[in-house]
């Protein structure tokens, strides 16, 4: 058994190779998060889609990463990391080609769903490979080099996006994932394999099922309710709420389970998260009717679309590291505070954009102000999330608040078009399209001020140390602009049973 103070260097050949492969691997994920909203336009266009296939679209995705994206890091422990890595960029390319020749609506948000699983195994895997191959005291940079470089696909992703969309058709924004799978595939073969050797038990394969069943339960009465009439909708919900219930009983009971429910006696772990819910609920909405606003009400093509929001971006790149700077020192409560509101305040800047607005006028000055709210919050949010539970926690914190993000995206885009009266075919229509955005920004940014507010009266004024003098833990993921969800962190770092390919087998 290696010792644990061995492993690679950021430095070395075979350290840049995992950077590489872990980068670019993520980066896959990451580019289909900023692509597939610019494309739904075209999407419903060329497959004479209803609106409702194309929150399935998205939804279905969300579906799956959120529910088994905590199952999917524990894999990662028992199988092995790199394997278990491999696994999730070989399931999510195959999903991804699936997508690309979807005959239909139909197929293409079943191979979505499919594709949310390989993110599942991939997301997190990516992370695992970074803790478990650099030497300890070297583990925080990599991990601050896979957050920061993970950046650039983002930032690339509207260019590549609207390209291909405008260019070789919206098809080719899932065939992309296949030569990059191809290079990360390469990159992945000379990774160090890694693994917890004490890691025991059953898998909560159950829990998670009960999870995206009742996830989906309730995502579907909120798409059909326009179609399959309120009765049938709210028998489905009622039925998503029971199968919640039960995954919550099964939680308490199972002996590893997904979601430890006692990490929730923590108040400031479930303010922070109830917080995120607000935020990103807002955030949710927004990025899925901008597009369609965009190139449906104001002519906009793909790519005039997909940079349109560049400014958000940006801005996060630059300043979410700083904005965690800023709330180590003052504390959480008022960036979570004002960052929300100045958000919100960008949303409601929204509300001008109609047809025959001008982009400089009226489009860059609402995501410009927006931009900067959010990078005042997302940093802060991370950094309370990680200190209100214990060090060796960090881990499941951030994959609890990374997943209650993607639920809160989940049910307001389930839910945003049935509140503003957008269905069927009327996100065709400029007029339509118009009315019904102007109505969802004022929601949006009744939401994102909603966690301003609580962040004000929930959050505390400093991060101190735990009860009992536990230390406070700390972000390493220094630079985010991942507009969909907040950075995965690390766990504790140990690695237990750490051991060369050829020790491992």
């Amino acid at each position: 058994m290696t010792a644990p103070e061995e492993g690679l260097s950021t430095a070395s050949p075979g350290g840049r190779r995992v950077l590489a492969a872990a980068v670019l691997g993520s980066g896959m994920a990451m580019l289909d998060g900023t692509i597939v909203n610019v494309a739904l336009p075209r999407i419903g266009e060329g497959l004479g889609a209803p609106l409702a296939t194309l929150q399935w679209t998205l939804n279905a995705y969300m579906l799956t990463l959120a529910g088994l994206i905590l199952l999917g890091g524990g894999l990662g422990d028992r199988y092995g990391r790199r394997r278990v890595f491999v696994w999730g960029v070989v399931w999510f390319t195959v999903a991804s080609l699936l997508c690309g020749l979807a005959p239909n609506g139909a197929a293409l948000v079943v191979a979505r769903g499919l594709q949310g699983v390989g993110g599942a195994l991939l997301t997190p895997g990516s992370l695992a490979l970074i803790q478990s191959s650099f030497r300890p005291r070297e583990r925080a940079k990599a991990v601050g080099l896979w957050s920061g470089l993970g950046g650039v696909a983002i930032a690339f992703g509207p260019f590549l996006g609207g390209w291909l969309v405008d260019g070789p058709g919206w098809r080719w924004i899932f065939l992309i994932n296949l030569p990059l799978a191809v290079v990360v595939l390469v990159l992945a073969r000379g990774v160090p394999e890694s693994r917890d050797w004490e890691a025991e038990g059953r898998f909560d394969v159950l829990g998670a099922g009960l999870a995206a069943l009742s996830l989906g339960a309730v995502t579907y009465a909120l798409i059909a309710a326009p179609t399959s009439g309120a009765g049938t909708a709210a028998a489905v919900a009622v039925g998503g709420v029971l199968v919640g219930v039960a995954f919550v009983v099964r939680e308490r009971r199972a002996a590893r389970p997904m979601l430890p429910l006692g990490i929730f006696r923590s108040r400031l772990f479930t303010a922070t998260n109830g917080v995120t819910l607000c935020l990103y609920g807002a955030i949710g909405g927004v990025f899925f009717l901008l597009p369609v606003q965009l190139q449906n009400g104001l002519g906009y093509d793909a790519f005039e679309a997909g940079i349109a929001t560049l400014p958000i971006t940006l801005l996060m790149t630059v300043l979410s590291g700083p904005a965690g700077a800023l709330a180590q020192r003052i504390g959480p409560r008022l960036p979570l505070t004002v960052g929300p509101l100045v958000a919100a305040c960008g949303l409601l800047l929204l509300h001008r954009v109609h047809p025959g607005s001008g982009y400089w006028r009226d489009v860059f000055p609402a995501v410009l102000v927006q931009g900067l709210g959010m990078s005042l919050f997302v940093a802060p949010l991370t950094a309370t999330v990680l200190a209100s539970l214990e060090v060796r926690r960090a881990g499941i914190a951030s994959g609890v608040n990374n997943a209650a993000a993607r639920v809160a995206q989940l049910l307001a885009v389930a839910a945003l078009p049935l509140a503003i009266g957008l269905s069927t075919d009327e996100y065709r229509s400029a007029t339509e399209v118009n009315a019904a955005f102007g109505r969802a920004a004022w929601l949006c940014a009744g939401l994102m001020a909603l966690g301003g507010v609580a962040s004000w009266l929930l959050m505390p004024a400093a991060l101190t140390a735990l009860p009992g003098g536990a230390p406070v833990n700390r972000p390493q993921c220094r630079t985010h602009c991942a507009v969909t969800s907040p950075p995965l962190e690390p766990g504790d770092g140990r690695r237990r049973g750490w051991r060369r390919p050829s020790e491992a087998g």
